[in-house]
């Protein structure tokens, strides 16, 4: 079963041993080490799959097995560090890599035990067993790391808690919050965090995180790369859930308006709305989200962006917004679906019509 923290398919954040592209943000952790004023609470912010789980396990194996600054002795102060990067023969390493290091408490969401069933949010008895942790750990006077992933999905009762903990932070005491959409938080926790802000993967750093994650393989590694928006995690998604194929069949369809393959549509719909597919209808409507937006994007430059995602995308792309009128039809199109397709998930309107729906508007758009 996949961790509540892990991308299915993907290796553990835990195990994932080089973290690629995100030079800035590493440089800002280390300098504020480095200047001995290390701040308590850091908010890791940025697009879902780039990396901030894989940072934040860096810092922590890297606190937990770095002593602190000091000040000059007899042979003068040791250099300042240049990476987050620790031997992976380190004990602090292999007590981590093994779920085993006393220092260190990562919080996810967890099972309900009434129901045996994932929650949905992390729950203020999650935050309030931090209290236990750093009191039956403070013995040996080391630091304590905590990893808080995902911080957006605290509800009310936990993100509270969790505030009173970052403004009377326990000595010698670092949390990590990772965070992918930091608006979601209550003002009063970004203001006590420091953040460091991942950005998006270069084409090359996306092929190395890939090659790491054991993606290289795929023969669609470039339109790979450039579906996901230079995101790991959206990357290795796309090929568990075979993105690729659903995107191509979405500008099939769009291919042939004005006369819409009803057909065509109602079928893709069905498949997407299956028992157990919540996982691919979800990956459905990002991919017709997306494709809405290389629409809007198209119209706007006057070319299509690139790389293109699939053969032939460029053509469709540009004969469908050939204008910035269009290019702006298309973004308006985008907010109409994209609501409409949040209303009918939330009240349960039945899957496959809220598809076709979504479908034969996005046909609308296209038709002279």
């Amino acid at each position: 079963m996949t961790a509540p923290d892990q991308i299915e398919g993907a290796p553990h954040p835990r195990d994932t041993a080089q973290l690629f592209g995100q030079d800035a943000a590493v440089s800002s952790f280390l300098d504020a080490f480095s200047s001995g004023r290390l701040h308590h609470g850091w908010l890791l912010t940025g697009p879902r799959g780039v990396g901030k789980a894989t940072l934040a396990w860096a810092v922590a194996r890297f606190l937990l097995a770095t002593p602190p600054v000091e000040e000059d002795g007899l042979f003068g102060a040791p250099p300042p560090p240049e990476t987050l990067d620790i031997d992976p023969g380190h004990p602090v390493s292999r007590r981590i890599a093994a779920g085993a290091e006393p220092g260190l408490k990562v919080i996810t969401r967890t099972a309900n035990p009434k129901t045996d069933r994932m929650r949905e949010e992390i729950v203020v008895d999650d935050i309030r067993a931090l209290a236990g942790f750093f009191q039956l750990s403070a013995a040996d006077g080391g630091r304590r790391v905590v990893i808080v992933d995902a911080a957006d999905e605290l509800n009310t009762s936990a993100a509270n808690a969790l505030l009173k903990m970052l403004e009377e932070p326990p000595e010698r005491a670092t949390l990590l919050l990772i965070s992918h959409q930091p608006s979601r938080l209550l003002p009063t926790i970004r203001s006590r965090c420091r953040t460091l802000r991942l950005g998006n993967l270069s084409p090359e750093d996306m092929a190395l995180a890939l090659a790491q994650a054991g993606a290289d393989d795929s023969p669609d590694a470039a339109a790979l790369a450039a579906l996901s928006g230079g995101s790991v995690g959206a990357a290795l998604r796309l090929s568990l859930l075979d993105g690729l194929r659903l995107y191509a069949e979405l500008l099939t369809i769009l291919k042939t308006v004005p006369q819409f393959d009803r057909g065509r549509a109602v079928k893709l719909a069905e498949a997407a709305a299956a028992r157990g597919g919540e996982a691919k209808r979800d990956l459905l409507f990002e991919l017709l989200d997306l494709l809405l937006s290389r629409l809007a994007l198209t119209g706007a430059m006057g070319h299509p962006p690139t790389p293109e995602v699939v053969p032939g995308e460029g053509e469709i792309l540009m004969r469908l917004a050939p204008s910035a009128h269009m290019g702006r039809a298309w973004a308006t199109t985008a907010q109409e679906t994209g609501a409409r397709a949040r209303h009918g998930r939330a009240v349960n309107l039945d899957p496959a019509a809220l598809i076709l729906d979504t479908l034969i508007k996005v046909s609308q758009t296209a038709s002279p």
